[in-house]
């Protein structure tokens, strides 16, 4: 009778913890960045381009590598225009009282990529924070996934600090491996461009040299 009871007691505790479980998974956590009016986004936006485009200018003899700070509204920002969430119109005005996500939910998706989409961005220290909105098993689940950015033969690297599905952590030493495993299969898309000698994050900001 008491072995019953400890087995009953383990079956509702397991039962409880998978309840628990899902629920955080299915939760949409605490966004890692704050919508910007489009307006902004778009100076943003803006701002992104002439700091990259100072990466492209041919250096002088005996003068130093050219380095450009982003911040992660720029960074962000640019990757809402890439999704195509800041309509051209929108960079030549500043009227706007629309507020934007780094991506737009109806962003289209290339071909043999993910259903991935309200990306957002955040710098913290010398850690890149990213969440963004894919499906699982059918449903929309939050994924937040934060590591320190860097580079190493022309090539960015990644090594995560935090894994989060929805509101539920997971240890980083279980999604390592098969995350890197993932980069290494798509190393051709890790590749900096040409004008691009390295990047990390440090003080908050991206930090992009040239080469």
């Amino acid at each position: 009778m008491k072995k019953f009871k400890v087995d009953r007691i383990i079956s509702i505790a397991t039962l409880l913890s998978s309840v628990i479980a899902i629920f955080l998974v299915l939760k949409k956590p605490q966004p890692v960045a704050t919508p910007q009016p489009l307006p902004v986004a778009a100076a943003n936006a803006e701002s992104f381009q002439q700091k990259v485009g100072q990466l492209e200018a041919p250096k002088q003899p005996g003068q130093a590598p050219a380095e450009v700070h982003l911040t992660s509204d720029e960074v962000g920002a640019a990757l809402a225009q890439a999704a195509g969430a800041i309509p051209a119109s929108a960079l030549a005005q500043t009227s706007s009282a629309h507020s934007i996500s780094v991506s737009s939910p109806d962003a289209p998706i290339a071909p043999g990529q993910p259903d991935i989409k309200d990306y957002q961005v955040n710098f913290d220290g010398d850690v890149a924070r990213g969440q963004f909105l894919t499906q699982i098993g059918g449903k929309d689940v939050y994924v937040t996934v934060a590591g320190r950015l860097g580079s190493q033969d022309g090539y960015a690297t990644f090594e995560p600090t935090e894994f989060k599905v929805g509101d539920l952590s997971i240890p980083v030493s279980l999604v390592n491996g098969p995350l890197q495993k993932k980069l290494s299969e798509q190393r051709d898309r890790l590749k900096l461009p040409e004008s691009v000698g390295g990047i990390k994050v440090e003080n908050g900001e991206l930090v992009v040299t040239q080469k």
